[in-house]
């Protein structure tokens, strides 16, 4: 993390203060896998229409985040029926990548998005769905599995 230029969304009281044990599950990557994960982005073509190439995904689905809507957002992202201990895969661009579980990505959605400024791209090894943040306060999510959000919310999940 110590190498990680975006690790003051994380470490730091005026954004984001992660407790060590949720800071061991961010596992940065360095400048050589932060590439691989672009250039892996590109050669597949995931972003070649917007959101994503036409026809890559069978399903999507989208929410725009407002002021005031964060709940609103983590329910969301939480209905997207992923495992919480999935591995997936960050990429923000060809310099800052990361690999942590999809749990924290739906905990901590706001300090790894900031809108106007990032576009990030969530996925896992299958690349059989993306989430897409866009940088105009939008995310996209597509799959192509049968998917259907989960109905229910647990609260008690938090708890991590």
């Amino acid at each position: 993390m110590t190498e990680f230029t975006l690790k003051w969304r994380f470490t730091e009281e005026k954004y984001d203060l992660l407790s060590e044990q949720h800071l061991s599950e961010l596992k940065p990557l360095d400048k050589t896998g932060a590439e691989f994960l672009a250039d892996y982005i590109s050669d597949c073509r995931v972003h070649g229409q917007m959101p994503f190439k036409n026809d890559l995904f069978r399903n999507l689905d989208r929410i725009k985040i407002l002021e005031g809507n964060e709940e609103e957002i983590t329910k969301w992202l939480y209905q997207r029926a992923i495992p919480f201990d999935k591995e997936v895969y960050l990429s923000w661009d060809g310099r800052n990548g990361m690999i942590t579980k999809w749990k924290f990505v739906v905990k901590y959605w706001y300090s790894i998005f900031y809108g106007g400024s990032d576009d990030l791209t969530v996925f896992d090894q299958s690349l059989e769905w993306a989430l897409l943040f866009f940088h105009e306060n939008e995310i996209y999510f597509g799959t192509n599995k049968k998917y259907e959000p989960k109905a229910e919310y647990d609260e008690d999940w938090f708890s991590l």
